[in-house]
């Protein structure tokens, strides 16, 4: 193994907060989209949980196995346009808001989804 070696899977990850986050609630800094596992001001350190799968608030109708997206305020919604990927949908839901099994990507490397 490499000394310079910090995580093995880097599946949870300590960031700084770049708006204030609940614990449970989904997350984007930066090129990362994961879980907040701790609650955080804006500045301090949050930690991320970018594996699993997690019951999140979605708004709009998704396919099962459909893409998940990500607004600048942190809510999920079925709306590519100008959103980031967040995850995959684990089941479907219909229109509305409700509570959806989502399993992040974790790192993203693409920017606002046709925007």
């Amino acid at each position: 193994m490499a000394k310079n070696q910090r995580y093995t899977h880097n599946r949870h990850i300590a960031l700084t907060a770049d708006k204030a986050v609940e614990s449970g609630s989904p997350v984007k800094i930066g090129q990362y989209v994961g879980v907040a596992q701790t609650k955080a001001a804006i500045g301090e350190k949050v930690t991320v949980w970018l594996d699993g799968s997690y019951d999140v608030p979605v708004t709009g109708a998704v396919a099962e196995a459909g893409i998940v997206y990500i607004k600048s305020d942190n809510t999920l919604t079925a709306t590519a346009t100008g959103n980031y990927p967040f995850g995959v949908a684990n089941a479907a839901k219909g229109t509305g808001t409700a509570v959806l099994e989502v399993a992040p990507f974790g790192k993203i490397t693409n920017t606002a989804a046709l925007a």
